[in-house]
C-alpha cells in the first residue's frame, strides 16, 4: 500500500475513534541538508520520540514537500511538511507525521528561524550542509495540532518502503508565500513540484488519532 493518499473528513472516518499517540519532542542541535529533491533538518542530537500503537519511534530528521502530498477533504495544500521517525528497536520500522500548511498572512515559526540558513544553502550542490547554529525545537510546527488521521502506507520517494506507519494532522496551519517560495527555490534540481502524486487508498483502514498529553 503505497502513499500520499485522499484523507476523507473526520466525519466519513469509519475506523476505531480512540487511538492515541503521545509526543515528546524536544529541541536539539541540528543541520540543514539540500538534499537535491527536498530541504531537510538533520537532529544531531535527541529530539524527542513519537509513541503509536505502543511502538516507541525517535525523531530522526523533517523535511518539506510543496504541493502538499496528501489531499484533505479533497484539497491538496501549498506545503507538506514530514517528521520522520525511526522505531528504537527495529532499524527498518518507521513512522511519519505530516503536518499541512496553506499560505495565509501568518508565517511559520520554525520555517522563519531557519529562513538564513535556507538561503545560505539555495541552489548548492546535492548533500550540502549547514550547521544551524541553535538548537531546533521540532514542537513549533505542530504545535496544536491534536488530532491525526492514522493510516499504514509507504514513503513517497525511492524506493517507496511500505509499512510506514503515517499520522496526518487534521488541522491545516498557516505558511508564508515567501516560505513556500523560498523551500521551492533552494533545491538543487531547482523543483518547482516535489510533490508525489496521489496513490489508491485500496479500502484501507483510516483511524483518527488524538495527541496525548495536548501539545498547547
Amino acid at each position: 500500500m503505497q502513499s500520499p493518499i485522499r484523507v476523507p473528513g473526520a466525519g466519513r472516518i469509519a475506523g476505531p475513534r480512540n487511538g492515541r499517540l503521545a509526543r515528546t519532542y524536544r529541541s536539539s542541535p541540528a543541520t540543514l541538508v539540500n538534499r537535491g529533491h527536498d530541504i531537510m533538518v538533520r537532529f544531531d542530537g535527541n529530539a524527542g520520540s513519537l509513541v503509536l500503537d505502543g511502538v516507541s519511534y525517535r525523531l530522526r530528521q523533517m523535511h518539506w514537500h510543496s504541493p502538499s502530498e496528501h489531499a484533505l477533504n479533497g484539497s491538496r495544500y501549498d506545503l507538506e511538511l514530514h517528521m520522520l521517525h525511526q522505531s528504537d528497536k527495529a532499524s527498518n520500522k518507521y513512522a511519519v507525521v505530516a503536518q499541512l500548511f496553506q499560505i495565509g498572512e501568518h508565517r511559520d515559526e520554525i520555517l522563519h528561524m531557519l529562513e538564513p540558513f535556507i538561503e545560505r544553502i539555495t541552489d548548492r550542490r546535492q548533500g550540502h550542509e549547514e550547521e544551524i547554529d541553535y538548537e531546533v525545537d521540532p514542537r513549533r510546527p505542530v504545535r496544536g495540532s491534536d488530532t491525526f488521521y492514522r493510516y499504514t502506507g509507504s514513503f513517497t520517494t525511492p524506493p517507496c518502503t511500505e509499512g510506514i506507519a503515517w499520522a496526518v494532522a487534521t488541522k491545516v496551519r498557516h505558511v508564508s508565500r515567501h516560505q513556500v517560495e523560498l523551500l521551492r527555490d533552494a533545491v538543487h534540481d531547482h523543483a518547482r513540484r516535489n510533490a508525489r502524486p496521489l496513490q489508491e487508498a485500496n479500502g484501507r483502514g483510516i483511524a483518527l488519532y488524538y495527541s496525548w498529553p495536548r501539545s498547547g
